[in-house]
């Protein structure tokens, strides 16, 4: 085997993308374009091929790391990790109540979406979306920044925010699930929140006496004509009489 060939795998992660760059969706692409502003272009390109030829075996995330491994020419997979700064449930809060407050955003988030405006409400607030700082390292001999194997993970994990754009915050602190229960038990901006009582209480006094749930009847406009444009037949009419009299009262 020659020197620096990587050792062939099956079943290992495979970018979809075959040539060309890779992301597709704003956010992936942003990330991808931090990389490229700030990496070594001839170890990301070394980097594209090996996460197209599958060398990657495994991709973990979690808040504020992706561990990986990577099938060098070595038998042993090197092994890659990557930090950058997970936020706290201080900053989290932060971050939802501003995210609350903005109907639009809270929304498109509920519904699956991320909004593109998200990056600046995070700036707003005095943190970053994206990172501008990466702290990789990788178990190979190669002294770059970053090595092919670094790039191959970096590339893949661009992809997997294409597929789901709720890892970009995930990989901040803060999963979907959790992020989306507390948008939804928040109440939109504008809306005053609704004192939760049990049914059981609402029923109590669901029947209470006392004044009528309808607003008082007014007397339409011409009742007194009533009498006159529909007189009573002449053997009712002293019977009636009161009742016409009060009517055109």
């Amino acid at each position: 085997m020659r020197y620096g060939t990587p050792i062939k795998v099956e079943g290992g992660l495979r970018a979809r993308s075959r040539r060309g760059s890779i992301g597709s969706a704003w956010w992936s692409r942003r990330f991808i374009d931090i990389l490229e502003r700030v990496c070594d272009r001839g170890r990301l390109s070394r980097g594209r091929g090996y996460a197209r030829a599958g060398q990657v075996l495994s991709i973990d995330l979690s808040p504020g790391l992706v561990s990986a491994a990577v099938q060098g020419s070595r038998r042993t997979p090197y092994e890659v990790t990557i930090a950058i700064e997970a936020y706290g449930e201080e900053r989290w809060e932060t971050l939802e109540s501003a995210i609350a407050e903005q109907a639009v955003y809270r929304a498109k988030l509920l519904a699956g979406e991320m909004p593109e405006e998200i990056e600046e409400l995070f700036a707003s607030v005095g943190v970053d979306l994206f990172p501008r700082d990466l702290d990789m390292d990788c178990s190979c001999p190669d002294w770059g920044f970053p090595c092919k194997h670094v790039s191959a993970v970096l590339y893949l994990l661009a992809e997997s925010f294409d597929e789901d754009p709720f890892r970009v915050l995930a990989w901040r602190g803060r999963g979907r699930a959790e992020l989306l229960g507390s948008l939804a038990a928040r109440p939109a901006a504008g809306v005053p929140a609704v004192a939760d009582v049990p049914f059981a209480e609402r029923l109590a006094d669901f029947y209470t006496p006392g004044g009528s749930a309808h607003p008082p009847e007014r007397r339409p406009a011409g009742s007194d004509l009533l009498p006159r444009l529909f007189p009573p037949p002449a053997d009712l009419a002293a019977p009636l009489g009161v009742a016409y009299r009060r009517l055109g009262e």
